[in-house]
């Protein structure tokens, strides 16, 4: 695990490996990959497993809005740990970090900030 891991883990808190994920959103492992691979998921390898921030998913779902704003990091180039990292960070403006918007029902602003970073 090198600084950056640690700065992320710092910042996401809890983990689910792909397993738990799957149960949570009662969807196979398989599914929970392919929901990486269209960003509406990100998932990092922790201690060699893929694992998903806890808070990506809330109520048996994915957090509304996290698919299109991740859509939209990923368009900007961010890579999996910037995207997390910004995801998690506060942002004053908003306030709190883009994460915490999303379940409160914030995303447009979430996603007009990410659109924004994109020019």
């Amino acid at each position: 695990m090198n600084e950056n891991d640690r700065d992320i883990d710092d910042l996401v808190g809890e983990w689910m490996t792909l397993r738990d994920a799957a149960k949570a959103l009662n969807v196979s492992p398989n599914r929970v990959k392919q929901f990486i691979s269209d960003h509406k998921l990100l998932g990092v390898r922790r201690k060699g497993e893929l694992c998903i921030p806890a808070a990506f998913i809330s109520g048996g779902d994915v957090v509304k809005g996290l698919p299109g704003t991740l859509t939209v990091l990923a368009d900007s180039g961010f890579t999996t740990d910037e995207a997390l990292q910004w995801m998690f960070t506060p942002d004053d403006s908003l306030p709190g970090a883009p994460i915490d918007a999303l379940t409160e029902n914030r995303g447009t602003e979430v996603r007009r900030r990410a659109q924004a970073m994109a020019f």
